[in-house]
């Protein structure tokens, strides 16, 4: 027996050191494949992601501020960790200077990741004019088929400043997470490429300590049921509703999963295609869940420290409008 128990730890002892080693191995291939340079990889983030695993977590450090900037019927988010900024969508065609000058008041001199989460003119309609006018690091965006790519000034233009000032793009793929100092942003959606601009909308989610955001773009139902069956963790605390809380996105099983404490809506005063819909607001309601519109609010501004989470406004109104 003694024999037996003898050769059996010694098996163990050479088994753990050939995992050892091994881990060493891939551990050091990883830290090398990051440090090299013109390789579209984001280190850890992509392992995780591409065993499907969540990514590990981190301590919240200082302090995040996500702005929706109100811009009418339209999308412009800023997000704001210590010295890291993100910009996902740039409102109308028109609204450079007035997002500028708010990104100004703010202090942004720079950007370190664009999102434009698809071709839509109420999403990408200033954004040449805002990565023209200031350094960006890295920029995101999905594709559509290419017989479907559109052609539209505002989309071509914003194409012109990408390639002028050789802003580094990259496709959105699900599951890749971002750093944002100790913010970390994953992609939820697209799963598919699809003539339908509105269903390659980027939809992703923005964790900080404790505390997670899911911003949808203009993503539809059809969208929000690939999310649901993915496995990704859905839950946040602040939901933006899909497409301006039009009743072709905002499901009843999607926003009970992710079962936020706040959601927003991105609409403009009287806008010509009555977002938002009866039926969302009927589910908030009905969820009990406070909502906060960008036509009765202004400027919406939530804080973080990763635990603890404040809201403001540029103007007060009725929550329930």
């Amino acid at each position: 027996m003694a024999s037996y128990r003898g050769t059996y730890t010694a098996k163990q002892k050479k088994i753990r050191l050939i995992l050892t080693l091994a881990a060493l191995a891939i551990f050091l291939l990883v830290e090398l494949i990051g440090r090299i340079p013109g390789i579209p990889f984001n280190g850890w983030s992509d392992i995780y992601a591409a065993l499907g695993l969540a990514p590990s977590p981190v301590t919240a450090e200082g302090e995040m501020e996500v702005h929706f900037i109100d811009v009418g019927n339209a999308d412009c988010i800023l997000v704001r960790q210590e010295d890291k900024n993100l910009l996902i969508d740039a409102g109308e065609r028109g609204d450079g200077d007035e997002i500028l000058d708010y990104l100004n008041s703010h202090g942004i001199t720079a950007l370190d990741l664009v999102v434009a989460t698809h071709p839509h003119a109420d999403h990408i309609g200033a954004m040449a004019d805002v990565i023209d006018a200031l350094p960006v690091g890295k920029f995101l965006m999905s594709f559509m088929p290419e017989s479907e790519t559109p052609t539209t000034a505002t989309y071509l233009d914003m194409l012109e400043v990408l390639d002028r000032k050789e802003i580094v793009v990259e496709e959105a793929v699900p599951g890749t997470v971002y750093e944002l100092g100790t913010a970390r942003l994953q992609i939820l959606a697209p799963f598919e490429e699809s003539k339908d601009a509105n269903d390659i909308s980027v939809v992703t989610r923005l964790t900080f300590g404790d505390r997670a955001f899911v911003f949808t773009g203009d993503a539809g139902t059809k969208v929000e049921k690939q999310m649901l069956s993915s496995g990704y963790t859905l839950t946040a605390d602040v939901l933006k509703l899909g497409h301006h809380g039009s009743n072709t996105s905002n499901s009843d099983a999607f926003i009970r999963r992710v079962d936020p404490a706040y959601a927003v809506i991105t609409c403009g005063e009287g806008n010509s295609y009555g977002h938002p819909h009866q039926e969302p607001i009927d589910l908030l309601l009905d969820m009990d869940i406070p909502f906060y519109r960008a036509d009765v609010y202004g400027h919406i501004v939530f804080t973080t420290d990763g635990k603890e989470l404040t809201l403001s406004t540029q103007k007060g109104g009725t929550t329930y409008e």
